[in-house]
């Protein structure tokens, strides 16, 4: 890299003007940047972690390019002869050795996109609560990494499940994670995620949508806040009464 600037109080003095970078890679909705130093410094290697959150997000530009985003929001800039790559409004950005990335990603569950995608590991994880409702579980990344609120009410949408339904009484739990798989990866090279398979008006089914017609069954989608009080705060789930049903307690009624 030809340019280092970490614009964090944490990391504010460190330079890697030298370092080479060796791979990027995700794990969830972690983002590292491994980097390994000159041949003439007695450094270990490092990984750059950040996290995006809600409004994060890195960009690229040629050598010289105008900025997208306003100076202010940046939190690292990196660079070469060719390239810059700026990361704005992240919502945690370290750095550390590179043989201590377990230490912030080892507690999370199997991701979609990886290459060490595990099925079969990520339904026992969602098992290991089956009264959990799914929607809440569908958003923990100990269980699998990766999945936000977007995809969270797009899946539960395509499989007919209703949010509030016990991981346990999911009929087929398979089924709903071999689609995050492929909804994850039919998007990861998009500009925009597209569920309902058609980039136009709608490229979700009910996501941000609550009110408006459902695009299968023509009623009007619903939303509900829901959380864990000792694990989460509140988060709008959108959905389809009439396509996932109303999900109704075991004794009290069919769903």
């Amino acid at each position: 890299m030809s340019l280092s600037d970490f614009r964090v109080p944490a990391h504010a003095t460190l330079s890697l003007v030298d370092w080479m970078v060796e791979s990027v890679v995700s794990r969830g909705k972690h983002l590292l940047i491994r980097t390994r130093p000159p041949s003439r410094v007695s450094a270990p290697p490092l990984s750059i972690h950040s996290h995006l959150l809600m409004e994060g997000h890195w960009d690229v530009y040629a050598t010289g390019e105008r900025w997208r985003s306003p100076a202010f929001k940046a939190r690292a800039v990196l660079g070469n002869p060719a390239f810059t790559a700026v990361g704005f409004e992240l919502g945690f950005l370290h750095v550390l050795r590179t043989t201590d990335e377990v230490e912030v990603i080892g507690h999370l569950g199997p991701d979609p996109l990886g290459h060490s995608w595990d099925p079969a590991e990520a339904v026992r994880r969602l098992l290991a609560a089956p009264e959990r409702p799914i929607g809440l579980a569908l958003l923990d990344q100990r269980l699998i990494c990766g999945l936000g609120n977007v995809y969270r009410s797009e899946l539960l949408f395509v499989a007919r499940v209703h949010p509030r339904t016990p991981v346990g009484e999911v009929e087929d739990l398979g089924h709903l994670v071999d689609l995050a798989h492929r909804l994850l990866n039919a998007n990861k090279d998009r500009a925009r995620r597209v569920t309902t398979g058609a980039d136009g008006m709608n490229p979700y089914w009910v996501y941000g949508r609550a009110g408006q017609a459902c695009l299968r069954c023509g009623e009007p989608l619903q939303k509900e806040s829901l959380a864990e009080s000792t694990r989460s705060a509140e988060r709008d789930v959108f959905f389809c009464a009439s396509c996932q049903g109303s999900y109704v307690p075991s004794g009290e009624g069919a769903r």
